[in-house]
């Protein structure tokens, strides 16, 4: 009799109907044996977890919901998810398995439009340079939590007369400001007391001892050198990792996407029953969620930036990740449980900052809106300050900041594999034989463009590109990468295309995903892009506003991501052939190259489409379908 067990139940779930005789020892060896696939599935789906789930829900997510309103901040986010989070992140995963490229290569479908492609690598590469740098403050951190007491847990030598662990509070007494009128045993009315600002030793300790801060952009000051060390450890640990690309990053994510969820667990149960932390859970969820901020642009902008920030949509990496794998891999699945995880764990986390925040509220009798002004500095500033108030604090700010080291370093390791896999897919014949050496030269070249963000005024220029060139730039991009799938290549195509992956599925299961690509994404990024450029605002680190030639910097790396667009398709129409409108034509149909990787995937359809197009070409040389181009351009 056969046996039913968990693999046939695995089977039953997973089981993919384009895949007519599937044999179950099939992924023992890699399916394209030229650019290599995952080792499993689970490889792949934690590498992708591992890619979304990074600092942006630790640090980002919570300090924009209480900056947008708290709770309220969760409608216009899961708004995003649902019309444009979930459906792009489909399309990118289902773009790049088609036909297993990089972010570049897979503009074959649309040639015109290769720039997309690289400008997705640009802000992959500026979003590594400065990823690196805030693993390298958590690997700071991470060693000073060996010492105990906590170096920031009170305020030591390197502390100036603001700093405090309780605010300071005078007394207008007939006109003289008195300081110790709770000795004289007497009261004062509210009216007349005076609340002075005071800076918490972990603020002090981030400012003044971690990154040294200058006063301005303007004062670039020295290389920090304990953060330079740190620097070179990050770049170390990312080459090490991706020695053998995916090969060996997928066996360090077993641990690296899973640790962080035990740590986030732990953290919140502790800050639950801290004094004060149902204030902060009110903050986000609660009753002192602000409504009214709904209405404003910066809001929503916040909220799409935020989904695609998190899954890294528009980046490249989905499109990375996914091109590893086996062609008649159920993506769509897949796509439900990266975007739903990455969602719960925004939230889940958001949980466990508020109560820790509501706390550190009570502590300086202080709004909880008011606690933490800077995003970079909640992970750096709240965090410590709360960890050095646990039992056994040492041990628990060394897990706590190794946990942002290891979700630092998931998404940086899909960060650089976007470039390896870039040069590998464009050169094979230099690069497959070199993967080590590339993946080590790439990791050298990130750390040297990283030395300036760990002087005294680094930070001043993580801030700048983060906010310039990771936030709604990336918009832009996926807007035309939405032009491009959708609307020149056809969407259509590229559903019949996913149904040669995934078999073939009704009119009703599209009608959804084509209301989303055609129409609801599109607009609803065209909106959030005009609305914010009309309401945009100089960034600034908390007080200190940035230099005009700071600014002018930013706008400079904004612009030439949105360059790339347009330049690349000048050049590729200048070398085409024809009259300028079958020039436009020609590169707003498929390349020659533009099809599954391995012949065996093309059926009867792509095999069809060559030959009709041989049989147009007959003055060109033959082209072996076997071997993908390297070029570019």
């Amino acid at each position: 009799m056969r046996e039913y067990g968990w693999n046939s139940f695995k089977d039953l779930i997973f089981r993919n109907p384009a895949v007519v005789d599937q044999d179950p020892h099939e992924n023992d060896c890699d399916e394209n044996t030229e650019r290599g696939n995952w080792a499993n599935k689970r490889e792949y789906i934690l590498s992708t977890i591992g890619y979304a789930v990074g600092l942006g829900n630790i640090w980002r997510f919570p300090y924009l919901a209480y900056k947008n309103g708290g709770g309220a901040f969760l409608i216009p986010y899961f708004v995003m998810l649902v019309v444009t989070g979930i459906p792009l992140f489909f399309l990118e995963s289902a773009f790049g398995q088609f036909c297993s490229q990089g972010p570049i290569n897979i503009w074959r479908a649309v040639p015109l439009l290769q720039g997309v492609g690289v400008g997705m690598v640009v802000v992959n590469v500026i979003v590594s340079v400065y990823y690196n740098v805030i693993i390298a403050y958590s690997l700071y951190y991470m060693f000073a939590s060996f010492q105990s007491p906590l170096p920031w847990s009170s305020c030591f030598s390197w502390a100036d007369s603001n700093c405090s662990n309780t605010p300071t509070v005078y007394c207008n007494v007939s006109g003289a400001v008195v300081a110790n009128w709770t000795q004289e045993n007497s009261t004062c009315p509210s009216s007349n007391m005076i609340t002075v600002p005071v800076q918490s030793p972990s603020e002090q300790y981030w400012d003044r001892v971690a990154l040294q801060r200058s006063s301005s952009l303007d004062e670039t000051g020295p290389v920090v050198w304990h953060l330079a060390l740190c620097l070179l450890l990050s770049s170390l640990i990312v080459a090490a990792v991706l020695i053998r690309g995916i090969k060996s990053s997928g066996k360090v994510v077993y641990f690296t996407a899973t640790f962080p969820y035990v740590v986030i667990f732990i953290l919140l149960i502790r800050g639950v029953t801290l004094e004060g932390a149902r204030d902060g859970i009110e903050f986000y969820v609660g009753s002192q969620s602000n409504l009214t901020k709904l209405t404003e642009a910066q809001v929503w902008k916040d909220a799409a930036t935020q989904t695609f920030y998190s899954l890294s949509i528009g980046w490249g990496g989905v499109m990375t990740l996914a091109s590893y794998n086996n062609f008649h891999n159920n993506v769509f699945k897949d796509s439900f449980v990266v975007t739903l995880t990455n969602a719960g764990t925004s939230v889940f986390a958001g949980f466990a900052i508020f109560s820790i925040l509501g706390h550190m509220a009570h502590i300086y009798k202080m709004p909880v809106g008011e606690v933490v002004k800077e995003g970079f500095g909640l992970a750096f500033i709240a965090y410590p300050d709360a960890l050095s108030k646990l039992p056994i604090s040492p041990l628990w700010s060394f897990l706590f900041f190794f946990m942002l080291l290891t979700v630092g370093l998931d998404s940086q390791f899909a960060g650089i594999e976007v470039i390896t896999t870039c040069l590998l897919d464009a050169f094979p014949e230099i690069f497959k034989s070199k993967r080590a050496l590339s993946s080590i030269t790439i990791c050298s070249i990130l750390y040297l463009l990283g030395l300036p963000c760990v002087t005294r005024a680094g930070i001043y220029w993580v801030t700048l590109m983060d906010q310039f060139a990771a936030s709604w730039v990336v918009l832009f991009l996926v807007l035309f990468e939405i032009i491009g799938v959708c609307y020149i290549y056809g969407g259509n195509r590229f559903i019949k295309d996913i149904e040669m992956m995934l078999g073939n599925k009704s009119f009703i299961f599209w009608l959804w995903w084509r209301a989303c690509w055609f129409i609801l994404s599109p607009c609803i990024i065209v909106v959030i892009l005009v609305w914010s450029l009309m309401t945009f605002t100089p960034p600034t680190y908390g007080p200190v506003h940035y230099p005009d030639w700071g600014l002018a910097l930013g706008w400079c790396m904004t612009v030439f991501i949105l360059l790339c667009v347009p330049l690349i398709a000048v050049y590729k129409l200048i070398r085409a052939e024809g009259s300028p409108w079958k020039r436009v034509k020609s590169l707003c149909s498929p390349a020659e190259e533009w099809h599954p990787y391995l012949d065996v995937h093309r059926g009867e359809r792509y095999s069809e489409e060559r030959c009709r197009h041989r049989m147009t070409r007959k003055n060109k040389p033959e082209v072996n379908v076997n071997v993908i181009s390297s070029s570019w351009l």
